[in-house]
C-alpha cells in the first residue's frame, strides 16, 4: 500500500468511523435483586451513558427505554442459536416478539447480538454449527421486518476467535482450527454492513498468566512494551485490538467496523481485582478511546463491562465474576470515574429494607459443630465473593467471616427472621457491622427477591464456599 492510500485509510476511520457518540455499558441480568429498569435508565441519562447492551430482550427495560434515544444492542442467548438456525419462521418470530415490537413503540434498537462468545474454546464446539446459520437468519429476518438499514446483526467473539503466532499485531491471523468459518462470518458482515464484535479482557490476560507485565494491561506506560517494526505497543488493549486489525486487512477486510462488547476491571473476588485497579483502568480506557489504536485512529466503539454487579453470576472463572460493575448492586459508586464530561453518579430513589443485619453470636463458640456446615449452606445459597485473601473483606477476623457469610444470607432472603437461625448461632443487629474496607451490605427492596429457603446449597456457590471454609481454617489455626 502507498503513502498515499495509508493516510486514505487513517483518514476514513477518523471522519467516518471514528465519530462514535458516547460511550456503552453493558447490563447483565444474573442479580438476585436488580434494580427497577425506571433507574437503571435514569442511572444512564445522569451518567451520560447513551448506549446499552442487553443479555436478553428484557421486557421490563426495553420498556423503559422508550423514547430515550439510547442506543440498543439486544441480546440473543447461546442455547436458542439451534433454534434459530433451525427454523427461519424462529428467527421472524424472535425479531418481531423482542426488536419489531419495540422499534416500532420508540427504542433505539441498533444491533441484534447473536449469541454471545459462541467459539471459546471452553465450550468444546457446541455452537460452532448453529451460529452462522442463526446470524444469517436473523439477519433475514430483520430485513424481512424492513428494518435491514436500520438494525443490524452481530456475534460478540472472544479476542480467542484470533491469534498472533509471534506476538506481535501485525502478525495476526484467525485461529486455524475455525478460520473458514470465522472468513464465511466475516464476509456476510461485510457485505450487510455490519460491525464485527469482540471482547477483550486485560484483567483475564493478567489472570491466566503468571508472568504478564501487570502495567501493560493499564494505559500510562509499560515496562514491557511489544515493538513491532515502527510501532511500539504499551498496553493490552491496542496490541489486541491490531492483532484483530491485521486479521481482518490479511483477508481482505480492512474497512469492517469494529465495536469492544465489552473491557473492563472487576473490583474484589482476586489479588487484582480491586477498586484501585479498576479505577485506573477504566478511567485510562475512558481517556484512551478516542485516540484509537496504531492501525485505527480515531474513536474506538466500546461497551464497558458492566454497569451493576450480580450476585447470581456464576463463579467457575473465578469470584471476581461478580464484582464486574462500576456500580454496586444497588446503584453507588464505587470510585471517580468521568465519562466524557460527566462524573459517575449514584443511582436516584432506591429504597432500602431495614437498617439490619445478622451477625454470629457474641456467645457463639468457634468449636461449635454446626459452624462450619452453616457457613458452608450461607454461602452456597448467598454471596462470599468478597470473602478471601486479599479481598475487600480479608480484614476480617474468623468471626466477622461468619458473620458475613450469615449476613450475605440473611439479606438475600430479604432480611427473614428465619433466614438468620443457622442452628441458633445467628443474631440480628441494629449496630452495622461493616469495616473501613468490608461493607456488610443491606438488601434493597426494589426486587423481585428470592423464596425462603429452608436448606439445599446451589451448586455454583461451591467453589465460594471451599475458600470461606480454607480462610476460617487458617484464621482459626493462626
Amino acid at each position: 500500500m502507498g503513502k498515499f492510500a495509508e493516510v486514505l485509510v487513517v483518514l476514513y476511520w477518523i471522519f467516518c468511523v471514528g465519530f462514535v457518540n458516547g460511550i456503552g455499558v453493558n447490563l447483565g441480568t444474573q442479580a438476585s435483586h436488580p434494580l427497577s429498569p425506571s433507574i437503571v435508565v435514569q442511572m444512564l441519562k445522569d451518567n451520560g451513558i447513551e448506549k446499552l447492551k442487553l443479555f436478553g430482550a428484557e421486557e421490563g427495560t426495553l420498556n423503559a427505554l422508550k423514547n430515550t434515544g439510547i442506543q440498543v444492542m439486544v441480546g440473543i442467548q447461546n442455547d436458542m442459536l439451534p433454534g434459530l438456525a433451525a427454523e427461519m419462521n424462529a428467527a421472524e418470530m424472535w425479531v418481531s416478539k423482542n426488536v419489531s415490537s419495540y422499534v416500532n413503540d420508540g427504542v433505539n434498537i441498533s444491533y441484534v447480538a447473536v449469541g454471545n462468545e459462541p467459539f471459546l474454546k471452553t465450550l468444546n464446539g457446541t455452537y460452532l454449527q448453529s451460529t452462522f446459520p442463526a446470524l444469517q437468519n436473523i439477519q433475514s429476518a430483520l430485513i424481512k421486518a424492513g428494518l435491514g438499514n436500520q438494525v443490524k446483526a452481530t456475534i460478540p467473539l472472544n479476542a480467542d476467535v484470533y491469534e498472533s503466532t509471534t506476538g506481535k499485531p501485525s502478525d495476526g491471523d484467525f485461529r486455524a482450527d475455525i478460520k473458514d468459518l470465522m472468513l464465511s462470518i466475516v464476509k456476510f458482515l461485510n457485505d450487510n454492513s455490519s460491525p464485527f464484535t469482540v471482547n477483550i479482557y486485560p484483567f483475564i490476560s493478567l489472570l491466566n498468566d503468571p508472568n504478564f507485565p501487570l502495567d501493560y494491561a493499564f494505559f500510562d506506560g509499560s515496562s514491557s512494551p511489544i515493538i513491532d517494526g515502527s510501532t511500539t505497543y504499551s498496553n493490552t488493549l491496542d496490541a489486541n485490538y491490531d492483532t484483530l486489525v491485521s486479521a481482518l486487512k490479511k483477508n481482505g477486510f480492512s474497512n469492517i467496523s469494529i465495536i469492544v462488547g465489552e473491557i473492563g476491571w472487576p473490583t474484589d473476588g482476586n489479588i487484582n481485582a480491586n477498586v484501585q485497579y479498576a479505577q485506573k483502568f477504566n478511567q485510562g480506557l475512558m481517556n484512551h478511546i478516542g485516540q484509537g489504536t496504531p492501525m485505527r485512529p480515531g474513536t474506538l466503539d466500546v461497551y464497558l463491562f458492566s454497569l451493576i454487579d450480580e450476585d447470581e453470576k456464576s463463579i467457575q472463572p473465578g469470584n471476581f465474576e461478580r464484582h464486574w460493575g462500576i456500580f454496586t448492586f444497588d446503584g453507588r459508586t464505587k470510585y471517580q470515574l468521568k465519562i466524557g464530561n460527566t462524573e459517575l453518579v449514584s443511582a436516584k430513589g432506591v429504597k432500602y429494607l431495614e437498617k439490619r443485619w445478622c451477625v454470629l453470636k457474641p456467645s457463639a463458640s468457634l468449636s461449635d459443630p454446626n459452624v462450619a456446615s452453616s457457613v458452608s449452606f450461607a454461602c452456597g445459597n448467598a454471596d462470599c465473593t468478597s470473602l478471601g485473601y486479599k479481598t475487600s473483606c480479608s480484614d476480617l477476623d474468623v468471626r466477622g467471616n461468619i458473620s458475613y457469610a450469615f449476613n450475605s444470607y440473611y439479606q438475600k432472603n430479604d432480611q427473614d427472621d428465619r433466614a438468620c437461625g443457622f442452628s441458633n448461632l445467628g443474631t440480628i443487629t441494629n449496630q452495622d457491622p461493616s469495616t473501613q474496607t468490608c461493607k456488610f451490605p443491606i438488601m434493597i427492596e426494589e426486587s423481585r427477591g428470592v423464596t425462603w429457603r429452608p436448606g439445599g446449597a446451589q451448586e455454583h456457590g461451591y467453589a465460594t464456599v471451599m475458600s470461606v471454609l480454607i480462610s476460617l481454617l487458617l484464621l482459626i489455626l493462626v
